[in-house]
């Protein structure tokens, strides 16, 4: 059984060079080869240098984005949404750094066009079908909660229901394959703090700790995610909403990280409040 974890502080660390027993060792941070299409590069690992990384590459080995200006405070996994190509995900990348102030190596959900995107989102959505996102980042957490390293994720849209996909594939590993109760298995993730942004996921296993941004004007987190009626955000977690509803919200930018980031507040305070 592992140690209790204090799920009132999550201060981020370096991930560790060397798998534990039992994990895979991670790859040699190589990037892939750049020029290919985007789906090319489906869960992998993205780096403030622009680059690609496979899966399974340690996060200490890839660049990250800094914000600019001041110094990185930690660093963060970001999962992106549907429909962003590998330049608009750079851009992103340098968002989530400035908005957060931490250093940000993205997990890449790749698009094959906005049709496919939403296809892939609705398998996301009762766990069906292939996501290559959803395995690199299951493996990613599984290492660090395995190591009893501290993990910080944020998500967009889609990344959310990537995140939640994940993070409940974790939690079953746990308990399947080594042997934990659902108790143990949750308190064994208690030290993976999570962000999501208008988040397409209206369920989240407990263990984490959550905040959710929710803008009412957007459609994605009230129709599917942890604004409509009976969704579970996790245990204990915080749901920031903010806005008025809006039908029409969704063609404006009522889903933009922009518009979510006037609202963002440190994660710590904000998971406490």
């Amino acid at each position: 059984m592992l140690p209790v974890q204090n799920r009132n502080t999550l201060q981020p660390v370096a991930a560790p060079r060397t798998a534990p027993a039992g994990v895979n060792a991670s790859r040699a941070a190589t990037p892939a080869p750049p020029g290919q299409p985007n789906k090319a590069y489906d869960g992998f690992l993205v780096g403030g240098d622009g680059n690609a990384y496979p899966p399974g590459t340690n996060i200490a080995d890839v660049p990250p984005t800094r914000p600019q200006g001041k110094q990185g405070q930690g660093t963060l996994i970001f999962v992106n949404g549907i429909g962003e190509n590998r330049a608009g995900n750079k851009s992103h990348l340098q968002e989530i750094a400035n908005g957060t102030g931490m250093n940000v190596v993205g997990l890449y959900n790749a698009t094959e066009g906005k049709l496919k995107d939403l296809i892939q989102s609705m398998g996301d959505t009762f766990d069906l079908g292939t996501n290559k996102a959803v395995d690199s980042l299951a493996d990613m957490v599984y290492e660090k909660v395995k190591a009893g390293e501290p993990l910080r994720l944020m998500a967009h849209s889609q990344g959310g229901l990537i995140t939640s996909r994940a993070l409940t594939d974790v939690k079953n590993r746990l308990m399947l394959e080594d042997g934990m109760s659902k108790a143990e298995a949750e308190q064994a993730m208690g030290k993976i703090g999570v962000e999501t942004f208008g988040g397409a996921a209206s369920s989240y296993p407990d263990g984490p700790k959550y905040v959710h941004y929710v803008n009412r004007a957007d459609l994605v987190p009230m129709g599917f995610g942890v604004g409509r009626p009976f969704s579970h955000p996790g245990k204990d977690a915080k749901v920031v909403k903010f806005g008025w509803p809006n039908p029409f919200g969704i063609f404006g930018n009522a889903h933009s990280t922009s518009t979510y980031f006037k609202h963002y507040q440190p994660f710590d305070g904000a998971a406490r409040a």
